[in-house]
């Protein structure tokens, strides 16, 4: 597909690179020329300098011929007006980055009346994801498919969790579960496991099962932790605010500590529920005195990765029982997660994630399309949910007959809203909903999953 990126910062630019490596033409926009032409150099990509939302600009770039037009700028506004310009110039999709939360609650109107074909909330899809986690604390992340019947979840294996030394063949039986691995990392590298896997000391895995069927799992492991009450959030930004609505409908207690006092005044107003603190949240001081120490959870959700560190940290040490960490720079990532710290999110991962979902969904509108998509495992293996169209042609054969790819999976199979978590006597029918992990990226279509003959 020819895709036109307008707008170079972390989003744009984390787009371009996921979006180059999947094979599109991709043609970036900005006014900045410096960020042009380094990222045209570092991802072979087209470029043009200017303003989106100049139409001379996007006829530049060749939107007439597009596909897809991405606003992925700092503005809602500019976003929005450059996607009406783009479709008026025959842009056949746009997609929107829109972050206020009144624009948010007008997605059915932009979209119906406005003509624009997705919108993107980073910070939303990050409070979706964040309270997830807070609701099946346990895990270091979770995501749900075949809307909300089955959890994936990921966790890390423990000197003390009685998986060590377990071969992934034995595990259901050894503990009387209904649970799929179909993820592993290992020092740098993820893999989809076989049978003959044997779990170690160190490990993260992710694991596919129903709800039920996962707590009850974690309950025979001895790790499932008690349902969070109460929760700190460190910073009072757009994710702080779309989070705190969220947990505040569902009867959690929720504390928010920023130090701007305009922002403070406008979440007392907006959340009548939550407690706002004016206080300087990384003063390890204020945090002991407003009750670190007795929170169910704490979230750190500044705009400093570095301070979103420091701060997770002292908490983890005054023994709460669940942290969560916003981190954006890859490279602390992976620092602060070989440190022992589970549950790390980037919105602009998550967000980059939703749109490849919809791109792949449109690249392959005649076939098995994709209705989820979620990127784990450090965003090396991919879990997709597809739909089961009739140019797929291997139905009715048991999956022990299949030949599938190298690094494919079969994590579940979801038919007349039965969950099916198969065996090699399962077959794939029409219609049916496939959730498949795999290492590969740029699955598009379920036939992708085949070997060649």
């Amino acid at each position: 597909m020819r895709i036109i990126i307008m707008g170079l910062g972390k989003l744009g630019i984390t787009l371009t690179e996921q979006i180059a490596d999947e094979g599109h033409d991709v043609t970036v926009v900005d006014t900045n020329a410096k960020l042009v032409e380094n990222t045209v150099n570092h991802f072979d990509v087209m470029g043009v300098v200017g303003s989106g939302a100049d139409a001379a600009v996007q006829q530049e770039a060749a939107v007439d011929k597009s596909d897809v037009f991405i606003a992925a700028t700092a503005s809602d506004e500019l976003n929005i007006l450059a996607c009406l310009i783009s479709r008026r110039l025959g842009a056949r999709h746009t997609i929107a980055r829109v972050r206020n939360p009144e624009y948010s609650r007008q997605r059915g109107f932009l979209r119906h009346e406005l003509g624009i074909s997705m919108l993107v909330n980073p910070e939303l899809d990050t409070a979706h994801e964040i309270s997830r986690i807070i609701q099946f604390p346990s895990a270091m992340k979770v995501e749900k498919f075949a809307k909300g019947r089955v959890d994936l979840a990921e966790i890390a294996v423990k000197s003390n969790n009685p998986l060590c030394g377990h071969y992934i063949r034995d595990i259901n039986s050894k503990f009387r579960s209904n649970v799929l691995v179909c993820a592993v990392i290992r020092g740098d590298k993820a893999m989809i496991p076989t049978g003959d896997f044997c779990l170690q000391e160190g490990d993260r895995i992710t694991l596919t099962a129903s709800h039920g069927e996962l707590s009850a799992f974690f309950k025979t492991l001895g790790i499932l932790k008690k349902r969070v009450k109460s929760v700190m959030i460190i910073g009072g930004g757009k994710i702080a605010y779309y989070l705190a609505e969220q947990l505040g409908r569902i009867g959690i207690a929720v504390k928010i500590i920023d130090k701007n006092r305009d922002r403070c005044r406008e979440l007392a107003e907006k959340l009548p529920k939550a407690s706002i603190i004016l206080a300087d949240g990384s003063d390890s001081d204020v945090l002991t005195e407003e009750g670190l120490n007795g929170m169910d959870a704490c979230v750190t959700l500044t705009g400093m990765d570095e301070q979103n560190i420091i701060i997770s940290l002292f908490a983890a040490g005054s023994e709460v029982e669940k942290v969560i960490t916003k981190v954006n720079r890859p490279s602390l990532v992976k620092m602060f997660t070989a440190m022992g710290q589970e549950s790390v999110i980037s919105p602009r991962y998550i967000a980059a994630a939703n749109i490849l979902s919809y791109l792949r969904a449109r690249s392959n509108s005649g076939g098995s399309h994709v209705c989820t998509m979620y990127k784990i495992s450090d965003n090396m293996v991919e879990a997709i949910e597809f739909t089961a169209a009739e140019n797929f042609n291997a139905f009715g054969i048991p999956l022990k007959k299949l030949r599938l790819k190298n690094g494919i999976l079969i994590g579940c199979i979801i038919r007349d809203n039965k969950v099916i978590f198969p065996h090699g006597d399962n077959t794939i029918e029409l219609r049916d909903s496939v959730v498949v992990i795999t290492t590969n990226q740029a699955l598009s279509d379920l036939r992708d999953i085949l070997a060649e003959n």
